[in-house]
């Protein structure tokens, strides 16, 4: 969802050396000479790690550098406030967490709120490029006590209303813990529930929104979409390869590197229609490439799979897993591959083992092992299943500290 569906803007709804993996935003995408690593239905979904470490948590990312996990920022939901809770009222990190067993534990190296780093934020980007790990753009979430905003007639302004700052800034790390900042506005505008990934070593950055949804708020100031792509070497000097895409403006879209290309699929342009069920949701599921960030060539306008923002795809042996995301009335129940991006099959066992669209994830992050001797497996973390009725004392418990493996145990 930015970011993406749900909550703060929710503008998203918005990735082992030892192995030789990558995560989803970097190239770990070589054609595999074993076959069981692309037997994909012989591939099976296992919870392995007890949560209790770092909070429940959605909007955040994950990446692999020098053969550790790294867990960074994310929106953790409040519980309900008397009668008119807030929607998206969160708990808004910037915390660390590291770990050397592939997820199963975890090791808290950085503390949320600290000066020395970038501020909390959710729905932002985590890439790494040459030993480093880069923290871009996000938002972070504001609950003011009083005050009414200028779009509401003064008798229906509530007690308390809710903010968001959305950042453009740029970071880097080499272990985490120690952190510079790389720009303080990067050529692009502040966005949330943007899409990144690195090809050829530079980072790219796209799409993304600013200002929360209406279906949060309530009012103006009216979301704004991108469809504009930038590049950077270094994180700190970007140049603009487009100002217009073809490609519809949207948040919440994946951004992954197959071989010489940038894949770009799905999104979001909004959160909900009128009137439901019957209207046309406002989500993407086209596909398009681009070997430059300039220009773009249509893959397929409706991929197999049902339009969605907040979910995620890998790259195994060449070929894309698809998986998760937000959906109305439920969340879709699926997994699927490609190997070109245009054709789409949809595999026999749902992502997590749910049972239902309830038990289905977005705003998570996942981490890729393509390896054709060590195995291969997707990994993912955290994650948000909160719905729109905002008067459910416990929908905020909807949001998870879980670490799942998707991979093929004759491996």
């Amino acid at each position: 969802m930015k970011s993406t569906p749900v909550l703060l803007v929710l503008v998203t709804i918005s990735c082992l050396s030892l192995l030789a993996c990558s995560d989803s935003s970097s190239n770990g995408n070589k054609p595999s000479a074993n076959p069981a690593i692309l037997d994909f239905e012989a591939y099976t979904w296992s919870d392995t790690s007890p949560g209790g470490y770092w909070a429940p948590r959605a909007g955040l990312q994950t990446v692999e550098l020098n053969g550790r996990f790294y867990l960074l920022g994310g929106r953790t939901p409040n519980p309900p406030q008397g009668p008119n809770p807030i929607p998206g009222d969160s708990v808004i990190w910037s915390d660390v967490w590291a770990s050397d067993d592939q997820g199963v534990s975890w090791e808290n190296i950085l503390t949320s709120g600290v000066d020395t780093h970038w501020s909390p934020r959710a729905y932002f980007k985590a890439v790494t490029l040459d030993d480093y790990i880069y923290v871009l753009g996000g938002q972070d979430f504001e609950v003011r006590p009083s005050g009414c905003p200028p779009f509401l007639p003064p008798e229906t302004c509530p007690p308390l209303v809710s903010f968001s700052q959305f950042f453009n800034d740029v970071w880097r790390s080499k272990n985490g813990t120690d952190w510079t900042r790389m720009t303080d506005a990067a050529g692009w505008s502040p966005r949330a529930g943007l899409s990144a990934t690195v090809l050829n070593g530079e980072i790219y950055v796209l799409g993304g929104s600013v200002n929360d949804d209406t279906s949060i708020v309530g009012g103006p100031p009216l979301r704004v979409y991108f469809n504009d792509v930038w590049k950077s070497a270094d994180g700190a000097q970007w140049q603009q390869l487009t100002d217009n895409a073809p490609w519809t403006k949207r948040a919440g879209a994946e951004l992954v590197t197959k071989g010489d290309y940038l894949y770009l699929l799905g999104g979001e342009e909004g959160f909900l229609c009128d009137p439901l069920p019957t209207c046309e949701l406002p989500y993407f599921n086209d596909v398009w490439r681009s070997k430059n960030g300039a220009d773009w060539e249509l893959v397929t306008p409706a991929a197999g799979w049902s339009a969605r923002p907040g979910h995620q795809c890998g790259v195994i042996g060449g070929t894309f897993i698809c998986f998760g995301g937000f959906g109305l009335p439920e969340n879709p129940v699926d997994v699927w591959t490609s190997e070109d991006g245009a054709d789409w099959q949809l595999l026999t066992t749902p992502p997590w083992n749910a049972r239902s669209g309830e038990d289905i994830k977005y705003d998570f992050d996942i981490i890729v092992i393509d390896d054709a001797d060590a195995g291969s497996a997707i990994y993912t973390f955290g994650g948000d299943r909160e719905t729109f009725d905002f008067d459910d004392p416990l929908n905020y418990l909807r949001v998870d500290d879980d670490v799942w493996v998707f991979t093929n145990p004759n491996l």
